[in-house]
C-alpha cells in the first residue's frame, strides 16, 4: 500500500507564504499611508502658516509709521514678520532719545501697555519729572483703538516714544534691552475686563500669562543689568474672599473669573522668577481705577455715554437686594502708587539667568479705601450731566463680577507713602470735563454749566478757607 504523501512542508510553506504575502501587502499599505500622512501634514502646516500670516498684519514699530497706522492695524500684530520692521541706526536713536532721563539719577523705564489708560498717565508722570520712558502697546481692538492712538499722540507731544508692538514679540524685547539698559520695567500690558473673558478666554492666557512669561524671560536671562519689575496685578484676585477690607494677607485662591485667575497665575509666576533668577518684582493690585482718558468698557465711562444719549443703563444688585459696591480709585492716586513702587524697588540680584542672592518680592493694594454703591456713582453722574439716567436694575449674574471691593492700603502707605486723596465726586467731575471736551459734547448741553457752577463753588470755598 502506497504511503500518503507528506504535505506538512508544503502546508507550512503555503502558510508561511500567505503570511509573507499579507505582511508585504500590510507593509505597502503602511508605507502608502505614512507617505500620504506626511504629505497631508506638510500641506496643513503650509496652510496654517499662510492663514496666520494673512490674519495678522505686519508689526509697525517706527514712530512715524505708528502715528499713521490705519484701523486695519488695530488687531494683534504679527510676531513672524516683526523682526524686519524694527532696528537700524535711526530707530535706535529714537529709542535712546526717549529712554534718556534728564539727570544721571533718573530712572530709565520700559512701560508696556503705554497707550492704555494707566500706562498713559504713568508714562506722562515719569517723563514730566525727568525720567526716561519708552512705551510698548499692541493697540488691539478690545475697545476703540482710536482712543489709544490719541493717547499715543499725547505721549509723543511730551517726548515719549510708544512702539507699536506686542509683549510676546521676543526678538523685539531682546533688541530693546540691547539698545537700552532699562533700570525698571512698568508692566501694565494686559487683557482687561472680567466679562469679556467668557467670550474670548484665549486672549487672557496669551496676554496675562504668556506675555508676562515672555517679559520675565528677557528680563531674567538676557537683560544686563536685570531691571526691577513693577507690574499690574488686580484686586480681582481676591475673588470670593469675604473678609474686608481686602488685605494682602487674605486668601486669593478662589478667583471668580478667568481674568482673576490669570492675574493670580501671574503672581505665582512672579514668585518663580524671583526665586530662581533673582528678579526684583513688585505686584500692584488695582481697585476700579477711573478718570480722564479712561477705558470705555468701564461702567462710569459707558454710563456717561448712555446717559447723554438717552439710552438705558443696567445696574446690578445682589440676590438679597443689597447694592453692588466698588472701591473707586482715581487715576492720579494710582499713578502716585505706581511711581512710589518704582522708586522703592530694589535692584534685581541676578545676571545672565543666574541668581546671585535673595531679591525683593512685594505685592500691594492700590485702592481708595472707601467703597461706594454703584447707584451712588450714577447719582453723581446724573448731577454732573444734568440729566437723569434710565435705569434697569437686575440681579447680579454669574459672570465673574463680585459684589463688593474694599482695599486696605496700609502696607503701601507704610512702604512708600501711598495715600489716596481724591473722593469720587471730585474724580468724576474731572472725568466728565475731559469727556465732554474730548468727544465734543455740544455746549448747549447742561453738563457745561453744571461743571462751571461746581468749579465756581469750589473756588469760593477755597478762597474763604
Amino acid at each position: 500500500m502506497a504511503s500518503a504523501p507528506d504535505t506538512s512542508k508544503s502546508f507550512k510553506l503555503e502558510r508561511h507564504g500567505g503570511y509573507l504575502l499579507r505582511r508585504i501587502n500590510s507593509t505597502k499599505v503602511i508605507a502608502a499611508s505614512s507617505h500620504l500622512l506626511f504629505r497631508a501634514s506638510i500641506l496643513a502646516t503650509v496652510v496654517l502658516i499662510l492663514l496666520f500670516t494673512l490674519h495678522y498684519p505686519p508689526l509697525l514699530l517706527s514712530h512715524s509709521g505708528a502715528a499713521a497706522s490705519s484701523a486695519a492695524h488695530s488687531s494683534h500684530r504679527s510676531l513672524l514678520s516683526s523682526a524686519v520692521t524694527y532696528g537700524g541706526a535711526a530707530w535706535e536713536r529714537e529709542v535712546r532719545r526717549s529712554a534718556s532721563p534728564r539727570s544721571p539719577s533718573g530712572l530709565t523705564v520700559l512701560v508696556t501697555g503705554a497707550a492704555g489708560f494707566v500706562g498713559t498717565h504713568c508714562s506722562l508722570a515719569l517723563k514730566k519729572r525727568g525720567d526716561g520712558v519708552v512705551g510698548l502697546d499692541n493697540f488691539n481692538s478690545y475697545y476703540d483703538p482710536s482712543l489709544k492712538r490719541a493717547r499715543q499722540s499725547l505721549l509723543s507731544r511730551h517726548g515719549v516714544l510708544v512702539l507699536d508692538a506686542d509683549i510676546n514679540d521676543t526678538p523685539l524685547l531682546t533688541k530693546l534691552f540691547d539698545v537700552v539698559p532699562f533700570s525698571h520695567v512698568l508692566h501694565l500690558a494686559a487683557q482687561a475686563g472680567v466679562r469679556y473673558a467668557m467670550r474670548n478666554p484665549q486672549s487672557y492666557v496669551a496676554s496675562n500669562v504668556a506675555g508676562l512669561v515672555a517679559l520675565f524671560e528677557i528680563a531674567a536671562k538676557h537683560a544686563d543689568p536685570q531691571p526691577a519689575v513693577v507690574w499690574a496685578s488686580s484686586s480681582s484676585v481676591y475673588g470670593l474672599n469675604t473678609a474686608t477690607p481686602f488685605s494682602e494677607l487674605h486668601r486669593t485662591d478662589r478667583p471668580a473669573s478667568l481674568y482673576a485667575a490669570t492675574k493670580k497665575a501671574g503672581e505665582a509666576i512672579a514668585h518663580t522668577y524671583n526665586h530662581i533668577y533673582g528678579l526684583s518684582i513688585t505686584g500692584l493690585r488695582f481697585f476700579t481705577v477711573y478718570g480722564p482718558w479712561g477705558r470705555p468698557d468701564m461702567a462710569y465711562f459707558s454710563f456717561t455715554k448712555d446717559i447723554l444719549s438717552g439710552k438705558p443703563i443696567t445696574l446690578f444688585r445682589m440676590q438679597d437686594g443689597t447694592a453692588v459696591q466698588r472701591d473707586f480709585t482715581y487715576i492720579d492716586d494710582v499713578v502716585k502708587g505706581c511711581l512710589g513702587a518704582l522708586e522703592t524697588a530694589k535692584p534685581s540680584t541676578g545676571s545672565g539667568g543666574k541668581k546671585r542672592g535673595p531679591a525683593q518680592l512685594r505685592v500691594y493694594n492700590l485702592g481708595n479705601t472707601s467703597p461706594v454703591p454703584v447707584a451712588k456713582m450714577v447719582g453723581i453722574l446724573e448731577e454732573l450731566l444734568g440729566k437723569k439716567a434710565k435705569k434697569n436694575v437686575v440681579t447680579l449674574p454669574q459672570n465673574g463680577d463680585v459684589p463688593y471691593t474694599h482695599a486696605n492700603v496700609s502696607l503701601a502707605e507704610k512702604h512708600f507713602g501711598y495715600r489716596p486723596t481724591t473722593d469720587l465726586a471730585t474724580g468724576l467731575k474731572k472725568f466728565v470735563k475731559w469727556y465732554v471736551e474730548y468727544y465734543g459734547v455740544k455746549a448747549g448741553n447742561n453738563v457745561h454749566s453744571k461743571i462751571k457752577k461746581m468749579e465756581e463753588k469750589e473756588a469760593e470755598e477755597e478762597a474763604s478757607a
